[in-house]
């Protein structure tokens, strides 16, 4: 995908989020509802305005963060290899965001025969699952990836780690889809504990790839 498709399609994204909460917007309760808790209560409420504007704001600020890094990071030329995925995970992280913004429009209309915790899950899983494959072709630099100390020291100690953590994260992704099927605390029991354990592994692993090759 290339920059500027990218752009075009985050923006309308965006706009499309503005005219849903602008189309929506009378009908909508003052506070919303904003947060959940696993047992699908909840637990916190913002203002009207911000619950109907504050997701696409942040969504716009994603898009220009994210388009940004390729033009500030010192290794930019390495993110350029890969610079196609990078821009589709943009899209992806833009369109998950709408999609949380769709979910709790909806909710705050009255549809609430589902459960919000879960309703989450899927996106996020698909998300890291595209995380993971982006992994798979991400060259080192400093902004994007499995950044340590050691990754980012050296090229081989980063393709290793990368290539490991493409498939961790994938297969946490397809847990976490799958997780959004088991009740409360256990769907994201399922999700995160898988994902703390695959980061805490990377982090050790890319260690003990660089002492392998300063040793070598």
């Amino acid at each position: 995908m290339s920059t500027r498709t990218t752009l075009i399609v985050g923006i309308v994204l965006v706009l499309l989020a503005v005219t849903i909460s602008l189309a929506v917007y009378d009908r909508l309760p003052d506070p919303m509802d904003s947060h959940w808790g696993l047992n699908n209560q909840v637990n916190g409420t913002i203002s009207r305005f911000w619950g109907a504007f504050l997701m696409p704001l942040m969504a716009l600020g994603m898009l220009g963060l994210f388009l940004l890094i390729p033009l500030i990071d010192p290794l930019k030329a390495n993110i350029a290899t890969f610079r196609p995925i990078y821009n589709a995970f943009i899209v992806i992280i833009v369109a998950f965001l709408l999609y949380m913004h769709v979910v709790t429009i909806l909710w705050n209309l009255g549809y609430q025969g589902f459960n919000m915790s879960a309703a989450v899950l899927p996106g996020l899983g698909l998300l890291l699952i595209f995380s993971g494959l982006m992994m798979r072709q991400a060259k080192r630099n400093f902004f994007i990836g499995i950044r340590t100390p050691w990754t980012l020291s050296n090229d081989r100690v980063w393709a290793q780690t990368h290539r490991v953590g493409s498939v961790l994260f994938v297969a946490c992704g397809f847990l976490t889809v799958f997780s959004a099927l088991l009740p409360g605390v256990w769907g994201f029991a399922l999700t995160l504990l898988p994902l703390m354990m695959v980061t805490t592994f990377l982090l050790a692993y890319s260690y003990y790839l660089y002492q392998q090759e300063t040793r070598s």
